[in-house]
């Protein structure tokens, strides 16, 4: 048997659209036939656990289909076991899930042994971060007069030392994208000193950098319903449809191909 391939969307940083790109990146590959397998490692927020219970409520419902992930919930009370315990736990639900094609882990906004031990279990982690400093600020430290890159963060190091304990045990590598995430319509100043400090940074450490998504706001109209943009047809449209629509469609395209995953044209099929 084939192994999974193992994405992980993480950063130690809460509000950067972590879960939004885990949704959206389980969905694009469901759409290709890919059996994927889900795991929701923010045991507190449980947005991707709450996304795919609302896309099981309103197919439902609405009595039409759409493909759905196989889900290994970790309860909330995880979050107050031991490292050894909730390692343990982590550990078994992981291994349930290797019967998939891909296992995506979406990552808490902090610290935590497990969150380290599945990005050390990666084969491609996924970082997201909005288009400031403030963001920045979780990759790397910058001189607070000059703006010149000083160091990697600690998230940094995590996933440098991720990518060397990874290699040494199986020598695989692990492929790293930081991915440029809700960014605004229009060029500003402030996000081409975060760009060249990004670029400096990536040369430094060893990742690639991609596109994300936009602030649109029919991301945020089919999160309610556990739905995407991947998922919209002529059977399942529960909002009106608009040619921002197909360009929210072809950004979700360009970012999993950014990202080497090979979804095919399921994306561009249904309009």
């Amino acid at each position: 048997m084939s192994q999974p391939k193992v994405i992980v969307v993480g950063n130690e940083k809460g509000g950067a659209g972590k879960s939004t790109l885990a949704i959206h990146i389980a969905t694009a590959l469901l759409h290709s036939n890919a059996r994927v397998s889900v795991l929701d490692l923010d045991l507190r927020q449980q947005s991707m656990g709450h996304f795919f219970a609302n896309r099981a409520a309103w197919l439902a419902a609405n009595g039409v289909s759409a493909p759905m992930p196989v889900e290994h919930p970790l309860s909330a009370d995880l979050a107050k076991a031991t490292d050894e315990e909730a390692l343990t736990r982590f550990e078994e639900a992981f291994a349930a899930a290797e019967a998939s094609d891909y296992i995506l882990i979406d990552t808490p906004g902090g610290d935590t042994a497990v969150s380290r031990a599945a990005h050390g279990m990666a084969d491609l982690i996924v970082t997201p971060m909005n288009d400031s400093f403030v963001d920045f600020d979780m990759l790397g430290i910058v001189d607070p007069v000059t703006l010149d890159l000083k160091r990697p963060s600690l998230y940094s190091e995590t996933v440098w030392n991720s990518r060397k304990i990874r290699a040494a045990a199986s020598g695989k590598s692990i492929d790293w994208v930081v991915l440029r995430n809700r960014l605004a319509p229009t060029e500003a100043r402030n996000r081409r000193r975060v760009d060249e400090r990004v670029q400096a940074l990536s040369r430094r450490v060893g990742f690639r950098v991609g596109p994300g998504l936009r602030d649109r706001v029919i991301y945020r109209e089919l999160f309610p319903f556990g739905l995407t943009i991947a998922d919209l047809s002529p059977t399942i449209r529960p909002v009106a449809m608009s040619l921002q629509h197909v360009a929210a469609r072809q950004e979700l395209r360009a970012l999993v191909g950014s990202l080497g995953l090979d979804v095919g044209d399921e994306l561009m099929a249904a309009q």
